[in-house]
């Protein structure tokens, strides 16, 4: 029996949220792809395997890629949060795919820009505008509770 969710806003809220989730799972995977191809490993164990101890070491591709992986933990886990409190408060749907939306293009596009080293001030941009339906979301979320608090 599929599980019906009868609030649309918050199924909207958890289909980007899955998307988002799966975006990071793949960079997580272009991460240790990255190091495999480059042969630069964390760990001594796993540079043992793949050829010896010189193959320990730190590769700016590698760390690139890492920090845009943290990047996305420090900023979607945070959405997830909103993301969900928000659905509940009552929004319309329409404006709240809106702010999913843009978060998600936003996300991707500061993903890629940072993977690809593309030309400043893309990944900049790109967080900004990913950041602005946070904040539209956090002021909704305290304007909704702002009475009982």
């Amino acid at each position: 029996m599929p599980i019906m969710i009868r609030n649309q806003v918050f199924s909207c809220f958890v289909f980007y949220a899955v998307l988002l989730v799966i975006k990071m799972y793949a960079l997580a995977i272009i991460t240790g792809q990255v190091r495999l191809r480059k042969k630069a490993f964390a760990n001594p164990e796993d540079a043992l395997r793949h050829g010896g101890l010189e193959y320990h070491r730190v590769d700016p591709d590698v760390e690139r890629c890492k920090r845009a992986h943290n990047n996305d933990l420090e900023n979607i886990l945070p959405f997830l949060f909103l993301g969900a409190i928000y659905s509940l408060t009552g929004p319309s749907l329409s404006v709240a795919r809106i702010h999913f939306l843009v978060f998600f293009m936003g996300r991707v596009l500061h993903s890629v820009a940072y993977v690809l080293a593309l030309q400043a001030p893309t990944r900049s941009l790109a967080y900004t505008v990913a950041q602005i339906p946070c904040v539209s979301m956090a002021v909704q979320i305290l304007m909704s509770v702002a009475a009982y608090a």
